[in-house]
């Protein structure tokens, strides 16, 4: 068996009690399921990094770390991965900023990761690089001689050519994308915009469906929808939902309903929109004044970019705004939390919440949304309110889907939402539930390793669906057809 490789820009060593992020909880399933080494920035920034990276491990699984240089990281990491890449590939054109001098640091940061890599190189490894920042790895992996398989997940949606085309450089990242065997997205649109992307340079052809042909490389693609433990996550919830903190926060409410949102403060998270939509909910539906709060969970993140500042201090105001116009001496209608919890609390939360919104303007996958779905009650579940632009909602047709610029629509949806009778929650938790399990976290690693390697894991779940499946008219029209059937219900 391969050892598997897994390279992203942090690492995540299993702590009790942390919240890890999406990419942490796929890589470290992965890892831990096969064994293998996990390679990536230390998180610490040196003028003098040392020459050789530090390795650690845990059970079967060794953490390699690297320092950088605090300039270049600036330029990578604030600049050309946080004010580059990822408003351009979130379709943010206001907020794209393009710096010659950032995208040459973002290349000298991935020859770095490429050449510290290669010193812990085995053959017969096979690599796995992991999302928007280190594109270019696999490339210069190549330059330096390596010849084993590299496979690429992007775990952020991939624009479609007439968006990348505001890029300079962005023939140079595509060619990149290509030095590839495998290339794995979230979801169908972001494979069919990252194809979009071959039909200008010469030298390529598709010769099928699955793969291309580019730059005298064959690279397979693939549709890889990344998932959750779904038992973990049911098992939490039914835990925590007893712990203390999350008993006083039910408590706290007074017999009210809630309603929570659960993301990383960005702006792709719809999180102003959000809250625009709980005010016209408010004013359309007085009677609901009082019985129900929203508690909004968003941990600070890239603070150190200023369109982040500016999301915080918009989402402050607007909070302010709308409690200081709706609050009670007993009652806010607003929580508004800049800070961390537990995983398991948060997982606690989730079962005790009667509605979650997740409603980004633009998201690869957003596990909140599944993670919500396992965490309910099966005998009195929540409504999800899920947007068309997340990944998630490919899956989860039994939530209400509602455009997140659609103040009105998303107001009448969580009045819907509220008033849902229980055997219609039922019938849609099962749906999701079952589109959960189908495409939990483990066929989500063990699909991409068996098509990066062709080695099927020991152990690993049966794979549930080919890597690649145009979607059917059929299931467009059921979803668009959920959604408007909430819109006119009054």
């Amino acid at each position: 068996m391969s050892r598997l490789v897994c390279v992203s820009n942090r690492i995540s060593v299993p702590r009790r009690g942390a919240a890890p992020g999406g990419l942490a909880v796929g890589v470290l399933a992965a890892l831990q399921h096969t064994g293998g080494m996990w390679f990536g920035w230390s998180g610490e920034t040196t003028a003098k990094p040392d020459p050789e990276p530090e390795v650690s491990a845990r059970g079967n699984v060794r953490f390699a770390t690297i320092d950088l240089d605090p300039t270049d990281f600036d330029a990578y990491y604030n600049g050309y991965c946080n004010s580059t890449l990822w408003p351009l590939f979130h379709y943010f054109a206001a907020r794209f900023h393009h710096d010659q001098r950032q995208y040459e640091a973002y290349m000298r940061v991935n020859e770095q990761f490429a050449r510290q890599l290669l010193k812990l190189l085995k053959p017969g490894d096979a690599v796995w690089v992991h999302d928007y920042q280190l594109i270019s790895v696999g490339r210069y992996l190549r330059e330096l001689g390596f010849s084993g398989r590299i496979g690429f997940f992007l775990h952020i949606p991939f624009p479609h050519l007439q968006v990348l085309q505001m890029l300079p450089n962005y023939t140079q990242l595509v060619r990149d994308l290509c030095q590839y065997d495998l290339l794995g997205f979230q979801t169908d649109d972001d494979l069919r915009s990252f194809v979009s992307c071959l039909e200008v340079p010469e030298g390529f052809r598709l010769p099928s469906t699955g793969t291309v042909q580019a730059w005298g490389r064959t690279v397979r693609l693939g549709v890889y929808p990344i998932g959750i433990e779904v038992d973990e996550v049911a098992n939490e919830a039914r835990t925590t939902i007893g712990q203390e903190t999350v008993q006083r926060m039910i408590a706290s409410l007074q017999g009210r309903k809630l309603i929570i949102g659960v993301d990383r403060l960005d702006y792709s998270k719809g999180l102003t929109q959000r809250f625009a939509a709980f005010e016209e909910f408010l004013e359309r539906y007085p009677d609901k004044q009082g019985k129900v709060t929203f508690l909004q969970i968003a941990p600070l993140s890239r603070s150190d970019v200023l369109a982040y500042s500016e999301i915080r201090q918009a989402l402050e105001q607007a909070a302010g705004r709308l409690n200081g116009r709706f609050a009670e001496a007993d009652w806010t209608p607003i929580r508004y939390l800049n800070r961390n919890f537990a995983r398991a609390t948060l997982m606690g939360f989730l079962r005790a919440s009667q509605v979650a919104l997740v409603t980004p303007v633009r998201d690869g996958m957003n596990l909140v949304a599944k993670e919500f779905v396992a965490a309910q009650d099966p005998e009195d579940p929540g409504v999800l309110i899920l947007s068309p632009l997340a990944g998630a909602a490919r899956e989860l047709s039994g939530a209400l889907q509602v455009n997140p610029y659609d103040t009105p629509g998303l107001a009448l949806a969580i009045q819907t939402a509220l008033q849902m009778p229980l055997e219609e929650r039922r019938t849609r938790y099962r749906q999701m539930l079952a589109a959960v399990h189908r495409h939990d976290i483990h066929n989500w690693y063990s699909t991409f390793v068996l098509d990066l390697t062709g080695e099927r894991l020991e152990g690993a779940p049966r794979v549930n669906d080919p890597p690649y499946r145009p979607p059917e008219g059929g299931q467009r029209a059921r979803a668009a057809a959920n959604t408007r059937a909430y819109k006119y219900m009054d």
